[in-house]
């Protein structure tokens, strides 16, 4: 319930001043969040057509280094004591959503172990080479997944939020200013019809009392006038 007076007036225009300024800068902040929103989708989408090709390859050397040096996987992992790649995280800002965005680090520990000097040397080379392009896409692939993921969700939120201000929160607003305004105006109009009426008695009044004060004259200078004799008349006449 909102009582009608001069300082609610005031206060929900303000108010209604501060949502549409909300209103504003969360469009913008959408609008923001949907350009970055379309390039991370088309990024996914290249990365993953590029990665199909480069997994065919990968694997593809990979068994072309098995038929040259034979089976040389439990060799890997049992020499593979520190990692050779790790992933850096850091958090891109786009309009106030964090963004988290993974990185390739280079640890500077590679795999020494004599494999492949007996044969297909070149062919594992060539493996790790391929394999370590696989793995940069992978980790640009699951950095732009984790991103969209989170602005997809930023961006329902703000969607929610600008809809419910432009249909909810600045209606209702405007409803309530619009409300005080016609109470107001019909007080003023109340006003002026008792002024009217005051000033209408108040008017009656003053005639009222001026020809009672002008009966009020009239009588005593009736009262005033000497008498005349009668019968001094009669004789004359």
């Amino acid at each position: 319930q909102v009582f009608p007076t001069r300082m609610a007036l005031t206060q929900y225009k303000a108010k209604r001043v501060g949502a549409k300024k909300g209103f504003e800068l969360l469009k913008k902040k959408s609008d923001a969040l949907k350009v970055r929103f379309r390039e991370i989708m088309r990024e996914i989408m290249n990365t993953k057509s590029n990665m199909a090709e480069q997994a065919s390859d990968a694997f593809f050397s990979l068994t072309q280094a098995q038929y040259a040096a034979g089976e040389f996987r439990h060799r890997v992992i049992d020499s593979a004591v520190n990692a050779s790649v790790r992933v850096e995280t850091r958090i891109d800002n786009v309009a106030g959503v964090k963004l988290p965005v993974f990185t390739q680090l280079d640890t500077g520990h590679e795999v020494t172990d004599n494999i492949g000097l007996s044969g297909g040397g070149r062919q594992i080379q060539q493996c790790r080479e391929k394999f370590g392009v696989f793995l940069e896409a992978m980790i640009r692939l699951a950095s732009l997944q984790t991103a969209f993921v989170t602005l997809d969700e930023a961006l329902k939120v703000t969607n929610r939020r600008v809809n419910a201000l432009d249909n909810v929160t600045i209606p209702r607003i405007e409803n309530i200013v619009n409300y005080i305004i016609r109470e107001l105006d019909e007080l003023e109009r109340e006003d002026f019809s008792r002024l009217k009426k005051v000033q209408s008695k108040k008017a009656e009044r003053l005639a009222a009392a001026e020809r009672e004060r002008e009966e009020e004259e009239a009588t005593s200078a009736q009262n005033n006038q000497p008498a005349v004799d009668i019968m001094a008349q009669y004789d004359a006449a």
